[in-house]
């Protein structure tokens, strides 16, 4: 499983590389707006600043809503650095946007997935990745990790190279879950991937080892 950090906040990005196990990195601009990012110019900077951080891809979302400002917006967002990402809402035009991306070798993600159709549809259309939000669908009593298991046998049935990339994790057995039922990435906050860092046993027979230790020292 591949492991991105949703975030546009650079510290909490260069820590998860520091681990050495970062895939990659999603933002919105509502993240963006988080961290006090505004204007075209800026961000598209702080594009360039989180590419320069991480290895792996970096998806960047377009704010348009029609055909040609998504295709315009994400060809702009593609010439920042190769590893852009340009992220694409699970709309009727984001379809037809995503089927043009992939056409020009364009990697897409497309998000607000939240039905095992609309991540067919996205497939079907050439998306490099698919982002069920899991989390938002558990807020209103739905199995989001059903969501996730649907995907996977779709995707297994009939070969497609979309990767299934598990997003709105809330907690460190949302990344356990989408582990096991095969999810290709997911992505969180920084918090719950130092979560899957804890175990009381550790840290118990860690302190027990230091204490024999200083017996022999």
């Amino acid at each position: 499983m591949k492991f991105f950090i949703d975030t546009a906040n650079l510290a909490q990005i260069r820590e998860a590389q520091s681990l050495g196990i970062l895939d990659g990195v999603t933002t919105n601009p509502s993240l963006m707006a988080k961290e006090g990012i505004k204007g075209a110019e800026n961000i598209k900077n702080h594009y360039k600043e989180i590419c320069n951080i991480v290895d792996g891809d970096v998806s960047a979302e377009v704010i348009a809503t029609d055909v040609d400002g998504i295709i315009r917006e994400g060809e702009e967002l593609s010439k920042i650095d190769p590893k852009i990402v340009v992220k694409v809402p699970m709309i009727k035009d984001g379809i037809k946007a995503i089927k043009y991306f992939a056409s020009k070798g364009i990697k897409t993600n497309c998000t607000l997935v939240f039905s095992p159709g609309q991540a067919l549809l996205a497939a079907k259309a050439g998306a490099t990745y698919v982002s069920p939000f899991i989390g938002r669908l558990d807020d209103v009593s739905t199995d989001g990790l059903q969501l996730i298991s649907d995907i996977r046998i779709i995707y297994d049935n009939y070969g497609f190279n979309t990767q299934i990339l598990a997003a709105s994790i809330r907690h460190p057995m949302h990344i356990i879950e989408c582990a096991k039922i095969g999810a290709d990435v997911a992505t969180c906050p920084l918090e719950p991937i130092l979560s899957l860092l804890k175990h009381p046993l550790t840290d118990n027979g860690l302190t027990k080892f230091l204490e024999d230790a200083k017996k022999f020292s």
